[in-house]
């Protein structure tokens, strides 16, 4: 992608190789140097600082190995040194306490070939390459990382309990994190008893690590996102763009429409070398199909750290018809909050392209 100047995602239909679409899961661009030094404790929770070790051995744990089943005889995998140390590591805790940034530490510290990606990302990739290409992209890795394992659809639950049973039998180690909320820490978060009922035969293979604290970016979810007017919007679009920076500058509904027409594996690459995005005239999503697409995309927008402008709507207002209290409530909250950090990244940085030079 030239750097520079104003696009549009909806003409772009990225192409990734299954190859691609594998050595794309790796952390995010904010995680790329996370490491357990860097995490800082709080200590006013203990369970912080326990957890920081328990993961710093979790991977200085890891030895090379040969598997004796499967039929993977030549095959190097990593095991556990110490035979009391299970193969797999569940971060349970609420928002903001550091749960990725121990999963971005551990992955960058566990040795061997890794993969770390979402849950969402995880369950995509197997929908792209199918099940048994996949089982086969992924047997030998050392490591597999997934960061807001979700139980809110049981199909994809179970395709991915199987997927891991088979590649925790091959020698691969595993490591997740939940995906509660922000509003969800005053009405109980997402526990590690709900996590380990429902992935059934895996249960055994995961020591289950608390971690208790406060949101350390005190960021509350009842926030709003920001809305521009048309005309600000693409005032910043210009200004950007003369800047030297790539604008992706859409209507809202042709990305929504767009994106049915490219598979979620891919939205990595559909927002990759993208510097802001601009949506003209959001308006309220009724269908789910429409809505849990939009959330994959924003996913991967809010993980490459891409602020976002939008007119219309507010964006933290789009789920309309009953979905944020349906089943899938955790995932669009999450979004929620997503989109009210996107938005208000570009205020901030409009903020300071206006301020006086000092």
């Amino acid at each position: 992608m030239t750097a520079g100047g104003i696009i549009h995602l909806t003409d772009l239909v990225p192409s990734m190789t299954p190859a691609e679409m594998v050595d794309a899961l790796v952390p995010p661009p904010q995680f790329t140097t996370a490491s357990f030094d860097s995490y800082i404790p709080d200590d006013d929770y203990p369970s912080q600082r326990a957890a920081v070790e328990l993961c710093r051995g979790f991977a200085g744990n890891a030895t090379p190995r040969r598997s004796s089943g499967r039929g993977f005889l030549s095959r190097v995998l990593f095991a556990k040194k110490s035979g009391t140390t299970k193969p797999g590591i569940y971060l349970d805790g609420g928002f903001g306490v550091g749960k990725t940034h121990l999963l971005a530490a551990t992955w960058h510290a566990y040795p061997g070939r890794k993969y770390f990606g979402t849950f969402i990302e995880y369950t995509a990739l197997v929908g792209a390459l199918g099940y048994q290409n996949a089982v086969k992209a992924f047997t030998g890795a050392s490591l597999i990382a997934i960061d807001e394992f979700e139980l809110d659809d049981p199909g994809d639950t179970m395709v991915m309990t199987k997927l891991l049973g088979e590649l925790v039998e091959s020698g691969t180690c595993v490591m997740a994190t939940s995906n509660t909320p922000p509003n969800a820490l005053g009405e109980g978060r997402f526990a590690a008893q709900d996590f380990l009922r429902e992935i059934t035969k895996l249960s055994n293979v995961f020591d289950t690590v608390r971690i208790d604290g406060v949101d350390f970016r005190r960021r509350a979810v009842e926030g709003e996102a920001v809305v521009s007017e048309q005309g600000e919007l693409e005032a910043q679009v210009e200004r950007r763009s003369a800047a030297g920076e790539t604008v992706a500058h859409d209507p809202f509904r042709g990305l929504v429409e767009h994106l049915a027409r490219v598979h979620p594996s891919k939205y990595v690459k559909l927002v990759e070398g993208v510097d802001a995005i601009a949506l003209d005239d959001v308006e309220v999503l009724t269908d789910q199909a429409e809505a849990l697409r939009f959330v994959a995309f924003i996913d991967r927008v809010y993980d490459a750290q891409i602020p976002v402008i939008a007119s219309g709507e507010p964006l933290d207002a789009i789920f309309g018809g009953g979905m944020v209290d349906g089943g899938y409530r955790k995932k669009y909250l999450r979004s929620v909050s997503r989109l009210i950090a996107s938005t208000g990244a570009a205020r901030e940085q409009e903020a300071k392209a206006a301020a006086p030079a000092e």
